[in-house]
């Protein structure tokens, strides 16, 4: 069942003079409200500003019923250079208090997502992807005169090409895409169903509400918890919702008094998730490094035994210095992993194994081993 909200009288909200209002809606513009905030305050901005449609006449559908469309005043520009103005200054603001390594997600159609993108560009941005957010539900063009408007564009970025340390959980992303990269096209439905808010006459509570899938893939793929993530066109309040479960902080700016008393009504409602849910799956490039000759050192691999690739076709001997020979050959578990298969490369320890009982276990498990340790979990070999 869809959720039905008061909508309430307006008001409106201050932060303190000084101080990051983390966890609390902003009633108000969002350039002025953003230009109180500390410089470099924030780690992740995600938006959804207007999009300027530029619609001029009711859509109609073919049995002449109207089409629930964007007409509110907030989505009306006078012209594209009052619209690009308005991107600027929100922008600019945007990058002045994003942290060095903090980043901007940005999405929109094709009415705006490309005037953005250039601006971007030109107050210095870098940008990391475009994502398309293929919806699996699109409204469908009733006139029958132009293609489905099937998706809506995202923009990754960060404040200039120098940034290399933004976050990126990668392997949680290929997790959550079942063992995968996951591309830049996103399959996911409109909000629809019981996650649409609904005013009291049964209407939309707001015209444009992402699903929180949209956000929560984000939000996993690009924060970590405790980060404060800012949502400069709040709305109804997803992108707190989904930060709230995800255990991130939230600041959300929404100028319509309205929509903000909705959704503080919808995050009051909202608990977050079990911090234990929360472990992401972590990178190999933040895995501690640990030589093939710790083994050594550990006795775990001893200095004369053999080391077998899959199949157990090619075989190698362990030196005490930590290389190994092969046909002649010495050199590192990687090198002598390429060699033996005439390959250019090839990664030694997912290659190579070593009898244990009877039966091959690959070095890697020795490795992953010590890594455990490393983390102060408990041995188990």
């Amino acid at each position: 069942m869809s959720e039905t909200l008061k909508r309430p009288k307006k008001r409106k909200l201050k932060p303190a003079a000084g101080t990051l209002p983390v966890d609390r809606v902003l009633t108000g513009d969002c350039v002025e409200a953003m230009a109180a905030l500390p410089p470099k305050s924030i780690d992740l901005i995600f938006a959804d500003p207007p999009y300027n449609l530029q619609l001029t006449n009711d859509l109609v559908r073919p049995n002449n019923t109207l089409v629930d469309g964007v007409h509110q005043a907030w989505d009306k520009f006078d012209s594209f250079a009052g619209y690009d103005a308005f991107t600027r200054a929100w922008l600019g603001q945007a990058k002045r208090i994003l942290k060095p390594h903090g980043a901007l997600w940005v999405i929109g159609s094709y009415h705006n997502i490309f005037r953005v993108g250039a601006t971007l560009q030109d107050l210095g941005f870098w940008i990391l992807n475009d994502i398309v957010w293929r919806k699996t539900n699109p409204m469908p063009n009733f006139r029958g005169r132009r293609f489905t408007n099937a998706h809506e564009t995202l923009i990754w970025a960060v404040c200039d090409a120098s940034v290399k340390k933004y976050t990126f959980h990668y392997e949680a992303m290929k997790s959550l895409n079942e063992g995968l990269q996951m591309r830049s096209d996103w399959s996911l439905p409109l909000c629809t169903g019981g996650e649409r808010l609904k005013d009291a006459s049964g209407a939309k509570a707001h015209p444009t509400q992402k699903p929180e899938a949209l956000l929560s893939r984000l939000l996993l793929a690009t924060s970590n918890e405790g980060d404060v993530v800012l949502d400069p066109f709040f709305g109804t309040g997803t992108t707190g919702v989904a930060a709230k479960k995800l255990r991130r902080r939230y600041i959300g700016i929404e100028r319509d008094a309205g929509y903000a008393q909705l959704a503080e009504q919808r995050l009051a409602l909202t608990k977050p998730l079990p911090a234990e849910t929360l472990h992401l799956t972590p990178s190999r490039r933040a895995e501690p490094r640990v030589p093939f000759g710790t083994l050594l050192e550990r006795g775990m691999i001893k200095p004369g035994e053999t080391l077998v690739c899959p199949r157990g076709e090619r075989r190698a001997k362990v030196r005490a210095d930590g290389s190994l020979v092969a046909d002649g050959a010495t050199g590192s578990i990687h090198r002598i992993g390429a060699f033996v298969q005439n390959a250019e490369a090839c990664n030694g320890w997912t290659f190579w194994s070593v009898e244990r009982k009877g039966r091959p276990v690959p070095i890697d498990t020795f490795r992953q081993e010590i890594r455990r340790e490393m983390r102060g979990g408990n041995a188990t070999l």
